[in-house]
């Protein structure tokens, strides 16, 4: 009996849309550069939505940023909707447009091509799920790089022949002064408080007093930001307020990293004087240079602090800051840096003692005795939410409460504590 066999024809498949996508980017914050941005975004937009087929999913773009890093806020947003399947596909004007460093090219392309991600380079007419799209993809990368690599050294080549000839390279801001293009004159306003922070820093008040009085006064530092030890001891440390200025003390690491370096003797320096109008006189700076040098001589010969379990834990919800270690009157405990920096005007943080916090710690972790290896290993992170209470993150993503007591005078009182007061009153009376 011959066979029958009888052909079925496939069902037809509904055609599916591409969902479309494109990036854009600008490397500086220019109106012309920035007219340029809004003018791909318009031309994507009309071009994905007007092509029969393509989804269109939106445009993503990042103004005034490099292309040679990968932290760029909408090309991770971009990668992200990718790895989530709401993006099929990429157009983008060019290599150099998307990623001027190859090794971040090539491992977007193949983690994108992995999960099917097709990127269409419109200059250099390139699918980046073709066949031949990598090897294009890699040679033309190198370019782009070795463009960038050249502008970096062009850039360079002209600042530091600046800096030999003694030019105010890229000084844009500085408390008490008033900066543009054409002159450089001293602000009237804020020059004085330049001049009071000078005097007090030689009459011996400490950064942290001059840096609470000025905030307590509603006086703002340079770009309307508060005062802190660090900036009176940037302050204090500039010699740009004598009328000279020391060039090229920083210097940035490479092109494709950017990382803003100290000069420690890399590169050559430049004293170059009277560059522009002195706000304080030579013998005022030397005085104050004087009293840094004896600062930084007692911090260098104090013992290295003890890394502690806490570092880093401690959370201050109300400022945003951590906890730091305090240690008084033979007590150590650990409270905000904001409070110890600004004053309880800042943040109304509250010392926690340590015997107290590792009592508490033990009791959340559920051990009778406190261990430094147990807290790490399961306690996240620990916020302050109010004076008193602790919030408790563990790794796990669970979360605790506790209060805490505050302890009498009494109780406080150690035993070298009691038997030091006990010699302070027979000395007392022994002079009476």
């Amino acid at each position: 009996m011959p066979k029958v066999v009888t052909k079925i024809a496939p069902k037809p498949k509904l055609a599916q849309q591409i969902k479309v996508a494109a990036y854009a980017r600008v490397s500086t914050g220019k109106d012309a550069m920035l007219h340029s941005l809004s003018s791909q975004v318009s031309y994507y937009s009309k071009l994905i939505q007007g092509h029969e087929g393509w989804q269109y999913v939106g445009v993503y773009a990042d103004e005034a940023l490099t292309g040679t890093k990968d932290t760029r806020e909408n090309f991770q947003r971009l990668l992200a909707d990718c790895r989530a399947g709401k993006v099929n596909m990429i157009l983008t004007k060019s290599i150099s447009r998307f990623a001027r460093n190859t090794v971040t090219l090539l491992e977007t392309v193949r983690e994108l091509k992995a999960i099917e991600v097709d990127i269409f380079f419109e200059e250099q007419n390139i699918h980046s799920m073709s066949s031949d799209g990598e090897l294009m993809l890699t040679i033309l990368a190198s370019y782009a790089q070795e463009e960038s690599l050249s502008a970096s050294e062009n850039q360079k080549w002209r600042i530091r022949k600046g800096f030999e000839s003694g030019e105010l390279v890229n000084w844009r801001f500085l408390f008490g002064y008033r900066i543009s293009k054409e002159k450089i004159e001293i602000d009237m306003k804020t020059a004085p408080i330049v001049l009071e922070i000078f005097e007090r820093v030689i009459a011996g008040d400490t950064f942290g007093v001059i840096s609470r009085d000025l905030n307590s006064r509603g006086i703002s530092g340079v770009l309307g930001g508060k005062w802190c030890v660090q900036r009176i001891r940037d302050i204090v440390g500039n010699e740009k307020y004598t009328g000279n200025a020391m060039l090229q003390k920083h210097f940035r690491n490479n092109h494709l990293e950017k990382k803003k370096c100290r000069n420690t003797g890399e590169l050559p320096m430049f004293y170059a004087e009277d560059t522009h109008p002195a706000i304080i006189d030579e013998d005022t700076f030397n005085a104050a240079q004087a009293i840094l040098q004896e600062i930084q001589s007692k911090q260098k010969n104090r013992p290295a602090p003890k890394h502690s379990e806490f570092t880093g834990k401690l959370y201050c919800p109300h400022c945003g800051k951590n906890y730091k270690r305090t240690k008084s009157s033979g007590t150590v405990g650990w409270n905000c840096s904001t409070y110890l920096s600004q004053g309880k005007a800042y943040c109304h943080g509250k010392k926690i003692p340590e015997t107290t916090l590792k009592a508490v710690c033990a009791s959340v972790i559920g051990i009778q005795d406190y261990c430094s290896d147990t807290f790490t290993d399961r306690i996240e992170r620990i916020e302050v939410p109010e004076a008193n209470r602790l919030r408790f993150i563990f790794k796990d993503g669970e979360i605790d409460e506790r209060t805490w007591a505050d302890r009498s005078r009494r109780d406080s009182w150690t035993e070298e504590m009691k038997q030091a007061a006990r010699e302070r009153r027979k000395n007392q009376c022994q002079e009476q």
